[in-house]
């Protein structure tokens, strides 16, 4: 049986650990960050919610009469 020749196994992983990154400083390379991040502006109308136009009862079992 013949043996596995490994001898070019570590610049092969090398050479692709090398590939991926540069592939990824590339990629990161072309987003545009924002200097300075500047906060969303609050909406000062606040609408109310569809739940919160109505009066809604909330029934506790502890609050029912005993029979």
């Amino acid at each position: 049986m013949p043996q596995l020749d490994t001898s070019t196994w570590s610049i092969t992983i090398l050479s692709m650990v090398l590939a991926l990154f540069i592939m990824f400083q590339l990629k990161v390379s072309k987003y545009k960050y924002p200097e300075i991040p500047e906060p969303k502006p609050l909406s000062s109308s606040k609408k109310p919610m569809p739940w919160e136009e109505k009066w809604t009862k909330v029934c506790s079992p502890l609050l029912l009469p005993q029979q």
